[in-house]
């Protein structure tokens, strides 16, 4: 009986060839290359945009809480009645008026007390004064938790920190005894700080023919002859260069001209911003205004 089932052969098995195996592996490794520099590059955003991010947040952080006080600068209320009264509340209020922005010697207790000038590019001091409810750190310096006072503040860069220091203005006067000053150890309010630059908007020298408005900008090295020639201090200009948190970097390290310092140049490739205000410090200009 014929075999209804023909039996056909298998047909004959071919590989590929090494020519084929090399092009296969080589468009492999093609794309896992475009894969891992597509990787790398959202890596490379990723960090970057983090740095961008942080530097515009810290930023804005710091020149709105330098703003807030130092707008208060020159404030002042005799009749105020939470304002401790244990001085003379009107010779308090004139000479606090006439050192809005205190300089070196205005206080005997601590003659180095004052804002000043950094040499080059380096970074200045601000010291300002006003009545405050507590001092830039928030110590009451002994005052009951509702009295107002006569605070001076001083801000300045040590290493990358930002910070500022307290002080009771009647204390630095010989006419008080410190209280609960905690040594007026400074309080850091930001760190990777790269530089902290001042200027001092003033008015005319002839006082009878001003209106509070600044008609130039000056450096602390020159606050003192301008108080002299009847000067006063009734803007604050302030700049600040603030290095971004995380891994971003770009490709060589950037620089920086702040106000009227020499070239500020970054010390490493990562992402730094400079940010710049001006303040008006209104109880100042009102004070120029009432005298007028």
């Amino acid at each position: 009986m014929r075999n209804l089932l023909a039996f056909k052969p298998a047909r004959n098995q071919v590989g590929l060839t090494l020519v084929e195996l090399m092009v296969a592996v080589a468009l492999g490794a093609i794309v896992s290359i475009g894969i891992v520099q597509v990787l790398v590059s959202n890596r490379f955003s990723d960090d970057l945009n983090t740095s961008i991010a942080t530097a515009q947040e810290n930023g804005r952080f710091i020149v709105t809480r330098l703003r807030n006080d130092i707008m208060m600068a020159g404030y002042h209320n005799p009749l105020f009645p939470d304002l401790n009264d244990s001085v003379d509340l009107t010779e308090e209020n004139s000479f606090l008026r006439n050192n809005v922005i205190v300089l070196p010697g205005d206080f005997a207790l601590r003659a180095n007390l004052g804002s000043s000038e950094g040499s080059g590019s380096s970074d200045d001091t601000l010291v300002i004064s006003k009545q405050a409810l507590q001092d830039c750190r928030g110590a009451k310096l002994g005052y009951l938790d509702d009295e107002e006072f006569y605070v001076v503040n001083e801000y300045f860069l040590e290493g990358d920190e930002l910070r500022c220091r307290g002080f009771d203005g009647r204390v630095l006067r010989g006419q008080r005894i410190a209280i609960d000053h905690n040594n007026h150890e400074a309080v850091t309010l930001m760190e990777d700080v790269l530089s902290f630059q001042v200027m001092y908007g003033i008015t005319a020298s002839d006082v009878n023919a001003t209106t509070g408005t600044p008609v130039k900008y000056i450096d602390a090295s020159e606050l003192a002859a301008a108080f002299d020639d009847n000067a006063h201090v009734v803007a604050v200009k302030i700049a600040l260069i603030i290095k971004g948190d995380g891994d971003g970097f770009i490709e060589s390290p950037a620089e920086f001209k702040l106000l009227n310092e020499d070239t500020i140049t970054a010390p490493d490739k990562g992402l730094y911003q400079a940010f710049e205000t001006t303040i008006t410090l209104r109880n100042a200009k009102n004070f120029v205004r009432a005298n007028i």
